[in-house]
């Protein structure tokens, strides 16, 4: 795994090219993509999935060969059940390991993972999501008794999913007589994220999303790892146009804002947008 703190010249040039605040192109914005990096995905179901960057990682592999040997990571299903979300990713040789909350809605991620083309590991949604709050603090574990007894626990496979996948993510710890499970952290270099609105600083709303996730814990544990985090919005507003109190997602916490295309920002997957959805 790479650090984006290292000297990296592409996130160099795209902060060079940020004429208009933070607001580049997802061509660029996904360029800052290194071999081997870790990167965290954000969405449930087919909401607050950011495609338009899917699309534009998906379309930089098949056209260069780049990035190569990724990590994937997301707490909840992101996907159609076919073609979309993270089944674009579903690539040989773009992607090395996968660590998720939920396969279902991922058949392309499925076929790579029980044919052995990449590590692949099931892990409890709710502690994947803590677990990106114990990245953001440098805590060493995520400890909890959820997985217990089930295929999480590493005395039933630890979430691994294939023969090819060999280190354990989780171990079993005990505190006053009791067993726990202790999921660990490591670095992530790259967040992936979506909003609604973003002003030039970066700050970004939700105000059209029908949930929140986890976003901002995400964002924080890439850069607290020192790492990238971009964001794909529908529109951008001036800067001292957004109500603070809206603002989800910081703008000390965005390095880049990405515009998406109408038809890569829909609500849902059926729906570009419905204002019961989002309390509007």
């Amino acid at each position: 795994m790479n650090s984006n703190s290292e000297i990296n010249p592409t996130i160099s040039y795209i902060k060079a090219k940020m004429k208009r605040g933070k607001i580049v192109s997802a061509e660029d914005a996904v360029r800052v993509i290194r071999d081997g990096d870790t990167v965290a995905l954000d969405g449930f179901v087919g909401c607050c999935i950011p495609e338009e960057l899917i699309i534009g990682l998906e379309k930089r592999f098949l056209s260069t060969g780049e990035p190569r040997n990724l990590t994937i990571v997301y707490a909840s299903g992101l996907g159609d059940g076919k073609d979309q979300g993270a089944n674009r990713l579903a690539h040989e040789g773009l992607l090395k390991r996968v660590i998720a909350g939920h396969w279902g809605l991922t058949p392309k991620l499925q076929s790579l993972a029980l044919d052995g083309k990449i590590e692949a590991y099931n892990l409890p949604q709710g502690v994947l999501t803590h677990l990106f709050r114990d990245i953001a603090a440098h805590n060493p574990r995520t400890i909890s008794r959820v997985g217990l007894g089930t295929f999480a626990d590493p005395r039933c496979g630890g979430g691994k999913i294939n023969s090819i996948t060999t280190e354990d993510l989780v171990e079993v710890i005990q505190f006053d007589g009791h067993d726990y499970l202790a999921y660990k952290t490591y670095p992530i270099q790259i967040a992936i994220l979506r909003g609604t609105t973003a002003d030039m600083d970066g700050n970004v709303t939700m105000e059209k999303e029908p949930v929140t996730l986890e976003v901002l814990p995400v964002a924080m544990a890439v850069k607290n790892s020192g790492g990238f985090v971009i964001v794909q919005v529908e529109r951008i507003a001036e800067r001292g146009a957004l109500n603070a109190r809206q603002v989800k997602i910081p703008g000390i916490l965005v390095d880049c804002v990405v515009v998406a295309k109408p038809e890569n920002h829909r609500q849902t997957y059926v729906t570009q947008y419905n204002a019961a959805y989002s309390c509007e």
